[in-house]
């Protein structure tokens, strides 16, 4: 069934026009139609006197139909004329309307909803609403007078947060801003915002058009000191985004030269915003993540999953603490196991840190605090895993110490028990390959630090049971992680894909580019960190452990540094020593080492390799592909072997996982923007220059035979090694 809007006129005269468009009564080109076409209805008959908007089963709106951005980018769905929703429906039809109309919001109104709300002539709300608009998370900007009512109706610094910040606010505080005119409780929510349109009728109510209010908007020099801070800060927070500065030029354009003009520039910068590389990435990633949990022949088998009580975790380490807090912040009761006192008393304090942590920014009250922790119990033997239904292994990564936790666990857990584990290179077979339980041993890997970092890697090996997949899925959304299924191989998805990603940089540095450019370049790409921060972050002894793992697995493809076993020899081991490739204060802050020459010298010694003047002046665009593109080039292999379902997994997994830029869309879409012809040309050229390294894969070369996107799938479906 088509969106579509109903109206209902009551004795009282008041004509009810509900949207309906499940699940959130979004705002298709269907809706806005037809909620023009109501709007018409009602201004005719002469039995209605007043107008009330609301959206059916407690919802207002959660915005514009994003799935039809993707129809208009491809050329599939034509775009509505200039300014037809936010000029002629939004403002000349329903602002403009000579019978009043009251916004009755419950729920959530987002976006779009949101504006249609805005141009009523009063909002009342439930005080459990979310109100914003989130546009700028998609690339684009308000585009039905979000730009031009919000500051005019909240003031103008608090409409830039709320806009460049995505940020939502709540029933009280909207109106406390006057956002809404009255909050109310959702059982009274109707009838409130019918008398409130029939007192504006009898004007015992102001009439107000949001458009036109001036009175919290400050003078115009004032103004630009406001927006020219913003644009600043939004310089400094997204230096490689061009949307938010868009956005305050709009706003300006409203203040400066009036609220019309501003609605004609915001309806042309949406347009060609609309069309961006931007929003294209922006509205891949929002789709990919919504689609991780859609897996064939998993999450179609009709299973329903089962409720998951109590959890274990064994290991008090880092990771093990991270682990426990993200359950426990999701109400879940924890036991968590060490071996001795010492070890666990000192992962309950992590724990216990973690939580103060979120008090002290005034994310959790003290009380709250107090329950969480409650939560928690230390155990030093497997007495209290009697009833436990899943346990998470987060040991350190050694074979035969996590096949015999494995051993014990088929012992003392119960039967229907899922037995995880956390490692993040190991093959699970190997892993289980001392019990019985083989159908519910999966991989639930997390990303440091797991309390925080959004991503959860689920693994399957052959023998993992469906229902299995389905409960730890189920866990993932309930503590709030966006869960993609992988295969089972060294690495999985994220680390085997990014594996590459260091060893590049360290074949960069020993042929003579300098680390801090390599560093700086990535970081302006839209990394969190560069490569050698990373390593220095993650530690040297976790980074040689992984790489042990690839070059036994990818000998052939694998580069082989000495500068890190080198820099080992000398007690460095990255931040926790306060020494890796950069030297640490007592906060943290990182600042070059000029020692770290000799190191590099030593390692260009012992593997024969004099500096390349070519690669000593690389720009930056051969640094960011050089790093890049052997890392698309191992995504196109665990997309070939079947070890991701289907590109945006990846795409989602590194985003999330490894803090690639959501702005470009994920690796492969990255990659499929650039063109397999152009990557596969690249990587061949360097093969041939540098070694096996960066031969290109036999999927690639396909692709680029073909001109094919990267993303597009195995030609012939690859036998899947899950």
């Amino acid at each position: 069934m088509k969106g579509r809007t109903t109206m209902e006129v009551g004795a009282d005269g008041v004509a009810v026009i509900t949207i309906i468009n499940p699940p959130v009564n979004s705002l298709s080109l269907d809706v806005l139609q037809s909620l023009r076409a109501s709007f018409d209805e009602a201004l005719r008959r002469n039995d209605v006197k007043a107008i009330v908007v609301t959206g059916a089963k407690g919802k207002f709106s959660g915005g514009f139909d994003i799935t039809t951005f993707g129809g208009i980018q491809n050329g599939k769905t034509e775009s509505p004329k200039r300014g037809y929703v936010a000029v002629e429906v939004l403002t000349d039809i329903v602002e403009a309307s000579r019978k009043p109309s009251v916004a009755a919001i419950d729920g959530l109104a987002l976006g779009g909803g949101l504006e249609v709300a805005m141009a009523c002539h009063a909002r009342i709300s439930t005080s459990n609403v979310q109100l914003g608009l989130p546009e700028l998370q998609l690339g684009i900007i308000p585009g039905f007078g979000g730009t031009q009512r919000l500051p005019r109706l909240v003031g103008l610094s608090k409409a830039l947060e709320m806009m460049l910040t995505s940020k939502a606010v709540r029933g009280s505080e909207a109106h406390d801003l006057g956002l809404v005119d009255a909050v109310v409780p959702a059982n009274e929510l109707l009838s409130a915002a019918r008398r409130w349109a029939l007192d504006i009728v009898e004007r015992r109510k102001p009439w107000v058009s949001s458009l036109y209010k001036t009175d919290k908007l400050e003078p115009l020099g004032e103004a630009r000191e406001i927006l020219k801070f913003a644009r600043a800060q939004a310089r400094k927070q997204a230096p490689n985004l061009r949307h938010p500065q868009v956005c305050i030029d709009v706003i300006e354009e409203g203040i400066a030269s009036g609220p019309r003009a501003g609605l004609w520039k915001e309806a042309d910068a949406f347009e060609e915003l609309l069309r961006s590389d931007t929003c294209k990435s922006l509205v891949h990633i929002f789709f990919a993540q919504r689609g991780t949990s859609k897996v064939p022949g998993v999450t179609d088998l009709g299973l329903s999953s089962r409720r998951i009580k109590k959890v274990a975790v064994i290991g008090g380490g880092l990771m093990g603490s991270g682990i426990a807090t993200a359950l426990v912040l999701s109400s879940y009761p924890v036991v968590l196991k060490e071996v001795n006192n010492k070890l666990l008393e000192a992962g309950i304090g992590r724990v216990k840190a973690n939580l103060q942590s979120r008090v002290k920014k005034g994310k959790m009250t003290e009380e709250k605090f107090g329950k969480t922790m409650s939560l928690i119990q230390g155990s030093l033997d497997y007495d209290n895993f009697r009833d436990v239904d899943i346990v998470i292994e987060a040991v350190i990564e050694n074979v035969s110490l996590k096949q015999q936790i494995f051993a014990d666990l088929e012992k003392y857990c119960p039967p229907h028990c899922i037995l995880a584990s956390n490692t993040s290179t190991i093959d699970l077979n190997l892993i289980g390959e001392k019990t019985w339980s083989q159908d519910r041993i999966v991989g639930a890997h997390f990303f440091s630090p797991a309390h925080i970092m959004p991503l959860l890697e689920i693994v399957r090996t052959q023998k993992t049971s469906p229902q299995v997949i389905v409960d730890v899925l189920d866990l993932g959304k309930k503590i709030k992680k966006t869960p993609v299924i992988v295969g089972n191989c060294t690495g999985f998805a994220v680390n085997r894909m990014f594996f590459p990603y260091t060893q590049a940089a360290m074949l960069l540095v020993e042929h003579g580019t300098d680390l801090h450019k390599i560093d700086r370049a990535i970081t302006k790409f839209g990394m969190p960190m560069g490569p050698f921060r990373l390593v220095d972050l993650v530690g040297f002894g976790v980074g040689v452990a992984t790489a042990m793992q690839y070059i036994e697995h990818f000998p052939d493809r694998t580069y082989k540094s000495m500068i890190i076993p080198l820099m080992q020899e000398d007690k460095r081991a990255g931040e926790s020593t306060r020494k890796g490739f950069y030297l640490y204060d007592d906060k943290r802050k990182a600042s070059p080492d000029p020692e770290l020459k000799k190191y590099i010298e030593k390692a260009r010694e012992i593997s024969g390799i004099s500096v390349d003047p070519k690669i000593a002046n690389l720009p930056e665009k051969d640094i960011i592909e050089m790093i890049f593109f052997p890392v698309v080039n191992e995504a196109c292999r665990v997309l070939a072997e079947g070890i991701a379902v289907k590109a945006s997994d990846l795409d989602i997994a590194g985003v999330m996982g490894m803090g690639f830029p959501p702005y470009r869309g994920g690796i492969l879409f990255w990659a499929d923007m650039l063109g397999s012809k152009y990557i596969y040309s690249r990587l061949e050229e360097w093969s041939k220059q540098y070694g096996g390294f960066f031969k290109p894969c036999a999927y690639m070369a396909e692709k680029a035979a073909k001109g094919a996107p990267l993303s597009s799938g195995p030609m012939k479906q690859a036998k899947s090694r899950m």
